[in-house]
């Protein structure tokens, strides 16, 4: 079962129990999933899962911001309501790497394509994105590739 069919089953699941809030999370996110296939041109093939996890993650970050804000503006209220949609959005997340699993996996790949120095953060970027996409926070990454090339 793809990520969009597993949305679409668990909506019309929250619909009948009347879970109002699940519901409504669901249904933005099948939405923005729907923007996106417009905008890629992929109306009648869809996306693939890894686009829906792009889409998703997004909308995670999206939400861990808005959260800072509210909270720095003092609406609790709103702060709340944000950290509920995002529990649900990271329940069709696949389990996130730590930072030394990433380390791991740079340093494998760094010595692989042998790069040596900061100059050589951008080809190692594009070696460890694919391997990691969806599964770590694409900042934190960064940060580990600058430190194993020695320019963090």
């Amino acid at each position: 079962m793809s990520i969009r069919e597993d949305l679409v089953s668990q909506m019309n699941q929250a619909m009948r129990s009347q879970d109002k809030a699940r519901l409504e999370t669901l249904r933005f996110i099948l939405s923005a999933v729907k923007n996106k296939e417009i905008e890629l041109k992929k109306r009648t093939e869809g996306l693939t899962d890894e686009e829906v996890l792009q889409v998703i993650s997004s909308m995670i970050k999206q939400r861990l911001d808005s959260i800072e804000q509210f909270k720095k503006g003092g609406r609790e209220d709103l702060a709340q309501k944000e950290e509920a949609e995002l529990v649900i959005l990271k329940s069709f997340m696949p389990p996130q790497f730590s930072r030394e699993e990433v380390k791991e996996i740079v340093s494998k790949i760094a010595k692989d394509i042998n790069a040596s120095g900061i100059k050589d953060m951008g080809r190692l970027m594009k070696e460890v994105m694919p391997k990691i996409a969806g599964k770590a926070d694409g900042k934190m990454v960064s940060d580990v590739v600058k430190e194993a090339l020695g320019g963090g």
